[in-house]
Parts: C-alpha cells; sequence; structure tokens
C-alpha cells in the first residue's frame, strides 16, 4: 500500500494532489477527505504494464510541471516483511533505477506479477517521507532496516530522502525487536 500527497500552497492557487496504488481503492483514505476527483492521479489497471507505467509518469510530470524528478512534500509508505517498499524488491534491478520516474515490474515476487512503482530517485527527492508498518510480522526485517547497517540493501532502507525528513510509525508489535531507542507514544 502506499499514498502520495502533494500539497502546494501559492498566492494564486492550491493544489492537492494525491497518488494512489491501484491496491488502494479510493473509499479507503479519500472518501473521508473532500478531494476533487481531478486532483486525484491513479495508475491505469487496463493498460498493459510498461503503457500504464508510461501513462503514470507522464501524468505526474504534468502535475509536476519544471521538475525533473517530481519532488512531493508527503510520501506515506508501508514496507513488506522482505524490506520491499512501493514495488521495489530486494535484489531486484529496479533498485538501480535512475533515469524513469515511474518503472514497471513483470516478475515481482509478490503477487500480482506486473505492477507500477515510483523508483527510488522520486522517493528520495520527497520532502517528508513516512513509513507505517503495524504487527508482529515486520518486526524482525524493521530490526534489520533500523538497526543493522549491513542491511542497508533492503529496499526500505535505501529510501534517505535527500534533503527531506524521514519518520517511522510502528505499532507495539512492529517495534518489538528494536533495541535502539525511540519515542512512545499513547495510543489515541
Amino acid at each position: 500500500m502506499w499514498a502520495h500527497i502533494q500539497a502546494r500552497n501559492a498566492s494564486t492557487c492550491a493544489l492537492l494532489l494525491v497518488t494512489l496504488s491501484v491496491h488502494m481503492p479510493q473509499t479507503h483514505l479519500l472518501s473521508k477527505l473532500p478531494i476533487p476527483d481531478s486532483q486525484v492521479i491513479t495508475i491505469n489497471p487496463q493498460l498493459p504494464v510498461e503503457e500504464a507505467a508510461e501513462d503514470y509518469a507522464k501524468k505526474l510530470r504534468k502535475a509536476f510541471q519544471g521538475d525533473s524528478i517530481p519532488v512531493f512534500d508527503l510520501l506515506i509508505l508501508g514496507v513488506g516483511p522482505d524490506g520491499h517498499t512501493c514495488s521495489l524488491f530486494p535484489d531486484h534491478p529496479l533498485l538501480q533505477e535512475r533515469e524513469k520516474i515511474v518503472a514497471p515490474i513483470s516478475d515481482s515476487p509478490k503477487p500480482p506479477p506486473q505492477r507500477v512503482t515510483l523508483t527510488l530517485p522520486v522517493l528520495n527527492a520527497a520532502r517528508n517521507v513516512i513509513f507505517v508498518a503495524t504487527g508482529e510480522g515486520k518486526a524482525a526485517v524493521l530490526k534489520r532496516i533500523l538497526e543493522n547497517k549491513e542491511d542497508s540493501l533492503l529496499p526500505a532502507a535505501l529510501v534517505q530522502p535527500h534533503t527531506g525528513k524521514l519518520c517511522w510509525f510502528l505499532d507495539e508489535a512492529a517495534a518489538g525487536l528494536l533495541t535502539v531507542p525511540f519515542e512512545k507514544h499513547s495510543t489515541l
């Protein structure tokens, strides 16, 4: 699951741009927010994966005119038990992609095999990146990502915004194996 929210406020315009994974139904997040459909960019699941990636990149370039790499104000990402994020998987060649902002993946190790993903240059250009992880099934990989320097090649560990901030929001079960100090907040 991933969602990207871009808010641009200028004296003449305000834009809230939301892009969603195909796997995150609009009703899940957007039904709670007053966001017009014209400000929602989605991946077209009707297109072949290569065309869907090109179409999505074109939509992002239009929304971020003048930026060679889109600079999101906020990315909200998840992490898989193998350390993947978006559809960037461990040891996959897409981790080396530096030219494309959106890439197709046709050999995903996790179903579905064909996906569209943002690339690391886009993730690392963001002003703020938040990872959200829950459950004890994530505890071991979070320990590897957050505490073990030798595992810095896991995709989620490669998300290191160049000039932005990175935050992790974990529940108690996901943080269960961590030994590094972290802030603990009460539940709402």
